[in-house]
């Protein structure tokens, strides 16, 4: 093929990229802004009053704190008939303590002053605006469909991501003019202006914004929980999670605990309850994503080893005083049992804001009539892609420390920046004439053909993340065959 025939098709290449990028854009634009702006939101809320209100801060009159069990307890005062569902512990010597309490009307979180058993604040669990960020952010407020557009707006990205790095190859040839502007490039119109900021920007955060696609996506309800995750799972086995564990009868069982009423714990049933149908709360994401859809150990049985000293009645007193023993530091979250077979959990991760690192992950589960540890389950247990995704949150959620929080901010704004330019380009290329309106795509009246290497990558990515299939053949049927035949389509559209 001569280099005259060549050039020709090379642009309608071009332009079909340009093409699928910009519907790409148009759909996505809009989420994208979204998911920047409320995780700017969550950034600034769980840095500043805490995530719970877990850094308001207290004046310690003595250097002595009350027991747990003290402040359990006033915190169970203050919501009639409720029980005690989690403790979450001082993340500094001034900060509060906070306790989950729920009756059958209220799910509270109260704020205790550790020192004084006072309340100091008390709201609806999951209530405050890191919350409405955090719902907005995950699904939109639409539940599931949410969920599914969230998840198309994430792989769409992906795509528009490969587009965007060809489209801007094409005009600048080599890596660094892609990532910095040259004495060459005009910045005086405003057009050129604004498309070197999209594609400038676009170059330098594109491998961080696949990286978030893809760690943000392993959360999403189909490519997440159906597909990776249910691959990546904890194995269960290391406790020990027999058809029909052996009970145990203990000396002195506490009220309301007797064995006879424990249901046989089925591995892999329907109704087995897992680690994040226990332990998360609402949809928000407490659990460490490896650990999700894990069974849950179960109390009542042989199994387990060491733990609390035999002697000891096993209270959230000793629970706590157990925890600190074993290296449990600054906040953690001490999750009680709720029937005759659930289990005292110990937890500490940094998705949850306890700490920085998420290579200090760790889950201690511990029977509740024996004082036996059932598990104790650290980051080096996780498997290589539950490692992945350990450190791919911590740095997703801006948990590394504040330089990762900057990291953060500057990525969302840039990322806000990106979608506003693109938008701005699109109104500045818009034909001047009154008879043309709608959408105006690129390449309108010009002769197209899709490149090999971009329907490979539309197969690929249909194939990998199952809620863009949608997207993309509407896109393909609107493009290659709807449009051309409904005149007020293309009056729209072309």
């Amino acid at each position: 093929m001569s280099r005259q025939d060549q050039k020709p098709k090379n642009s309608q290449h071009y332009f079909t990229v340009w093409r699928w990028h910009f519907y790409s854009g148009i759909f996505i634009a809009p989420f994208l802004i979204i998911l920047a702006c409320t995780a700017l939101g969550m950034l600034l809320m769980s840095n500043t009053t805490g995530r719970d209100y877990d850094r308001l801060t207290i004046t310690p009159q003595t250097t002595v704190q009350m027991s747990v069990s003290t402040q359990a307890k006033a915190a169970l005062e203050s919501t009639p008939d409720s029980a005690l569902i989690k403790y979450i512990a001082p993340r500094e010597p001034d900060t509060v303590a906070l306790f989950q309490v729920r009756s059958d009307s209220q799910d509270n979180m109260v704020a205790i002053d550790p020192y004084t058993a006072d309340i100091v604040k008390s709201i609806p669990t999951k209530s405050n605006l890191y919350h409405t960020f955090d719902a907005i952010h995950g699904d939109l407020l639409l539940g599931t469909v949410g969920d599914y557009i969230q998840e198309t707006t994430a792989a769409l990205t992906i795509l528009m991501i490969l587009t965007g790095w060809y489209l801007w190859w094409q005009k600048r040839k080599s890596v660094k003019a892609m990532l910095v502007p040259d004495e060459g490039t005009s910045l005086k119109q405003k057009r050129s202006f604004f498309r070197t900021i999209h594609a400038t920007l676009g170059s330098w955060i594109s491998i961080v914004l696949l990286f978030f696609c893809i760690s943000g996506m392993a959360w999403a309800g189909i490519w997440g929980g159906k597909m990776v995750q249910a691959w990546s799972q904890f194995p269960a086995g290391k406790w020990g999670v027999a058809p029909v564990p052996t009970s145990i009868n203990p000396d002195d069982p506490h009220a309301g605990m007797d064995m006879s009423e424990a249901a046989p714990h089925v591995h892999g049933s329907d109704s087995t309850p897992t680690h994040g149908s226990v332990l998360n709360t609402g949809s928000s994401k407490e659990v460490p994503w490896v650990l999700e859809l894990t069974p849950m150990p179960i109390s009542g049985t042989t199994k387990g080893k060491d733990g609390i000293a035999p002697n000891l009645p096993i209270n959230i007193d000793t629970v706590d005083k157990y925890a600190r023993e074993i290296g449990f530091t600054g906040r953690y979250h001490m999750n009680v049992p709720q029937d005759s077979t659930s289990v005292w959990t110990l937890s500490q991760d940094s998705m949850s804001y306890d700490m920085h690192s998420p290579t200090a992950d760790r889950t201690v589960h511990i029977d509740r009539y024996s004082g036996k540890v059932l598990a104790d389950i650290r980051y080096d247990d996780y498997n290589a892609f539950g490692k992945f995704m350990a450190a791919g949150i911590a740095l997703h959620m801006g948990t590394l420390g504040w330089w990762s929080i900057l990291a953060n901010v500057l990525f969302c704004l840039a990322v806000i920046g990106i979608c506003i330019s693109g938008y701005v380009m699109w109104w500045q290329r818009r034909p001047n004439t009154q008879e043309v309106i709608g959408l105006n795509p690129p390449a309108r009246g010009i002769k197209r053909s899709i490149p090999t290497w971009l329907a490979i990558i539309l197969i690929v990515v249909a194939i990998i993340f199952p809620t863009a299939i949608i997207a993309i053949i509407v896109i393909a049927l609107l493009d290659f065959l709807v449009i051309s035949r409904f005149s007020v389509l293309e009056k729209l559209l072309k």
